[in-house]
């Protein structure tokens, strides 16, 4: 406590406050005791919330515009269901687990909002299955689904046993975005915790209900009333069919230059600009301008790889006739490639940003690599040779009293999956041959430690999903199925572990005992994992003409085009039809050893586009730079709060507006008044909102190269 408490006092000099960034971030939110009688199991509690968001979320998913249920949700629901639950439920005993263990503390409450959200996103396998379905028209069996989920579900869990001595015991692994849901929890539960002191002014709670109030509100009119203060394209407004404006200040398949949105969803898309330090927005926001504001609009405009047949933005692909890329037309029967109908058709062009991103993607991870050895080698080799219980700070003192959870338990997840693996491989027809597992799998295991470094301080993490495509790409050229595989295993593996390792973290802050912790994340995985498929077998039996891009109910896919997409520019054709030399793209993947952040943090481009970066960079600048410096005090006390309220007010107002004004009556709701208005349309008249690009392609010709 004292070793912490004195880095609070030292910022009280101007000139520190950056220096001791990792350490103060911790103050605001974290309590620096522990109460072991608090510690009961609402697993059962947990389990039904784990149904009950994981299913609504795969629902969700395959819709446009989506609605997403994350932990702060689930962590504002749970609590008042939560304390009902404890005072109604009979205390008896379902299949060995207590339905009602006693009062709910704020120990259930992290642990029943961890299992709800530990898999409530859309498994990342089931895109496998969807992709095949809708690109490939291969439907197998649900035991093949749910082999394919579980395994790579689960098998990340193991190596995230090995990973919490590196990304959990050091006081330097901070973890910024569990500094949020702390904040939240110790709030709802009137807590009292470190640093805070009598600093005046209202109570945190009251904060809390006041921002939350206000968030909720205002997101009816960007999310519904005046959905043009979302796309705030205000150029573009102005002159809607200037091609350049709309390329350079348009949001939807432009480069953002307008820098203004209204929408909190917009904001905080790529994460809260409240919750990273402001140093690591400020390289992303470096990477940002070069890449995207200076050498997209030379490559562009001096038609770089044919860029101007195409929008300079888009997650789609093209063809040489500037349609959208149809991989019928060169695959046999079996889903492999035919080469000679590849050289009938056409050769598969990208946007110039989806271009740009592939190479910083390939530069962000040879920079993580590198950063790492030079910045955290000497911490590696220590922290491999020291024990679990040698930690120095107060958290992992008061968590050593708590047994461990065995490293046999890991093992077992970690055989047991690899089993479930090899099965679903080999039993039916993928093409993904048994070397090609493992070799995924040392993958994962390989970057589990500097990618998980990374983004435990400054709340990014760099994907291995790019150089996964890479290298099945070359080693098994035109198997889309096998590619779509490889990279899950090798990329899902990193990111489960890195999930049940923040998942540790926040537990290690709230003082959960680990393994309660383990066993409700294993758990709650495999039936969310369960739920999910059982949620997009009925979708696909059900919704008529799903996946179409002119679906009547908005459900699209828009995920599931991305992926299939990645499977057709990496497994179908190939990185050595796209990327080796004498094609195209060669020369997009570059090799540079600086700065992850700055090459990573840009990643999520596409599907997110500029209106969620520069806004970010903005706001987080306010807070994250000039408030800190200026308020101190305020932002020690509010910073944390503000931001779970803002992200809790979208997204329960975004439930609202979804179920009570959208869904019902086939979305006829104010079809002839708000829907209509100005404020709903002018955005959907430009340049930006219809991809337009700087030359067309006239009528049975072609643009690109000759042969391919």
């Amino acid at each position: 406590m004292s070793a912490i408490r004195n880095s609070q006092s030292s910022v009280s000099d101007e000139k520190d406050v950056e220096k001791h960034d990792v350490v103060i971030d911790q103050i605001p939110a974290i309590a620096e005791f522990d109460d072991p009688n608090l510690d009961k199991s609402h697993l059962v509690f947990g389990l039904i919330f784990a149904v009950v968001i994981s299913g609504l979320n795969q629902f969700f998913f395959f819709r446009y515009p989506s609605v997403f249920i994350g932990n702060l949700v689930a962590q504002l629901l749970s609590f008042p269901v939560g304390r009902v639950w404890a005072r109604l439920m009979p205390n008896v005993t379902v299949f060995g687990l207590p339905l009602n263990p006693g009062p709910f503390t704020v120990k259930e409450h992290v642990l029943a909002t961890i299992m709800a959200t530990v898999a409530g996103g859309s498994a990342y396998a089931t895109d496998i299955v969807a992709v095949q379905r809708v690109y490939y028209n291969q439907t197998y069996n649900f035991s093949y689904q749910w082999l394919v989920v579980m395994s790579t579900q689960l098998i990340g869990f193991s190596i995230g046993g090995i990973a919490r001595r590196f990304l959990v015991q050091p006081p330097s692994m901070i973890w910024p975005a569990n500094l949020v849901n702390c904040a939240l929890f110790n709030t709802l539960h009137s807590q009292v915790y470190s640093g805070m002191g009598n600093r005046g002014g209202i109570s945190r709670e009251r904060f809390f209900f006041y921002a939350f109030v206000g968030s909720a509100v205002w997101y009816f009119f960007p999310g519904y009333i005046f959905q043009a203060l979302s796309v705030f394209s205000w150029v573009c407004w102005i002159a809607p069919d200037n091609i350049k404006i709309n390329q350079l200040f348009g949001y939807s398949s432009g480069l953002g230059m307008s820098l203004i949105t209204f929408d909190w969803s917009q904001i905080a898309y790529i994460g809260s600009p409240l919750a990273t330090p402001w140093w690591a927005e400020a390289n992303i926001a470096v990477g940002f301008v070069f890449f995207f504001w200076i050498l997209v609009p030379v490559l562009y405009y001096s038609n770089v790889w044919y860029a101007q047949f195409m929008p300079i933005s888009s997650r789609n692909s093209f063809d040489n006739t500037g349609q959208a890329y149809d991989v019928t037309r060169i695959l046999n029967d079996d889903s492999t490639i035919n080469i000679e109908k590849y050289h009938q058709y056409s050769p598969l062009f990208l946007s110039t940003t989806f271009a740009i991103s592939y190479g910083l993607s390939f530069a962000s991870i040879t920079a993580t690599l590198t950063h790492t050895f030079l910045y955290f080698r000497k911490q590696i080799w220590v922290q491999a040779r020291r024990s679990m219980h040698e930690q120095p700070d107060i958290h992992a003192r008061l968590m050593s009293v708590y047994p461990q959870v065995p490293e046999w338990w890991y093992m077992t997840i970690f055989l047991s999956m690899f089993v479930f693996g090899i099965i679903s491989i080999e039993v039916w027809p993928t093409q993904f041959p048994v070397w090609a597992f493992v070799l995924s799998l040392i993958i994962a295991f390989v970057y589990i430690i500097p990618v998980g470094m990374i983004q435990a301080i400054t709340n990014q993490q760099i994907g291995l999903n790019v150089i996964t495509e890479l290298i099945i790409g070359y080693a098994l050229p035109g198997r889309p199925v096998a590619m779509m595989m490889f990279k899950t295993w090798g990329y899902i593996t990193m990111a489960q572990a890195l999930t049940f390792t923040s998942d540790f973290k926040l537990g290690h802050y709230m003082k959960i005992p680990p393994r309660p912790m383990f066993f409700g994340q294993v758990v709650a995985t495999a039936i969310a994992g369960t739920v999910q498929l059982g949620v997009q077998a009925w979708m696909f039996s059900n919704i008529s003409n799903i996946c179409d891009p002119k679906q009547k109910d908005g459900f699209i896919c828009p995920g599931t085009e991305v992926f299939g997409t990645a499977s057709i520019i990496w497994g179908a054709i190939g990185p050595a039809l796209q990327f080796s030399k004498g094609q195209i793209y060669y020369g997009n993947i570059t090799h540079h050893n600086t700065f992850p952040v700055i090459f990573s943090g840009t990643g999520a481009i596409p599907p997110a586009t500029a209106v969620n970066y520069v806004p970010w960079t903005i706001v987080g600048f306010i807070f994250q730079y000039v408030i800190r410096r200026r308020h101190f005090s305020w932002w020690t006390k509010y910073n944390y709060v503000l931001s779970a309220a803002l992200d809790s007010g979208v997204a329960i107002s975004v439930i609202l507006i979804f179920f009570c004004l959208e869904y019902p009556l086939n979305g006829q709701i104010g079809i002839n008044t708000i829907q209509t208005w100005w404020g709903n349309t002018v955005f959907t008249k430009t340049g930006d909102w219809n991809s337009v690009s700087l030359q067309t392609v006239p009528d049975g010709q072609t643009f690109g190269p000759t042969t391919w």
